[in-house]
């Protein structure tokens, strides 16, 4: 048995539908976008955290190699190896030494791409 809604009620009920539908349309405009910034924002404060925590390292590390720790490397590029356990908070990279004729410069290069670039603090200048 198949009952019919009178007229008056289907117009209310698709009127309603529609309704519904539009709302629903406008919610997804509004959320998608806010959905979007909230990562957006979340991968800029994990960066923001790594190149905080590279530069706390190196900067700590250049106060060791300027109180005359670089006199055991040679001239040139050079892996260097940190013990801070701060380290253990940054993405996969490589800090890496370089002794010139006359300054010592230190840099953390990240591996992969988009995890706040290279961080060279400081540079000192050799006596």
């Amino acid at each position: 048995m198949v009952t019919r809604l009178p007229t008056n009620r289907r117009r209310r009920s698709g009127a309603l539908m529609t309704e519904l539908l539009v709302a629903m349309a406008m919610m997804v405009g509004v959320l998608l976008p806010l959905a979007y910034s909230i990562t957006s924002e979340k991968k800029l404060a994990r960066t923001a955290f790594h190149r905080a925590v590279a530069m706390e390292i190196v900067d700590g590390e250049m106060e060791i190699l300027a109180a005359g720790e670089w006199r055991r490397f040679t001239p040139g590029p050079h892996e260097y190896l940190v013990h801070a356990v701060a380290a253990t908070n940054l993405p996969p990279g490589r800090f890496l030494l370089t002794v010139g004729p006359d300054k010592v410069r230190l840099e953390w290069q990240p591996s992969a791409k988009k995890h706040g670039g290279p961080v060279v603090f400081r540079e000192a200048k050799l006596k």
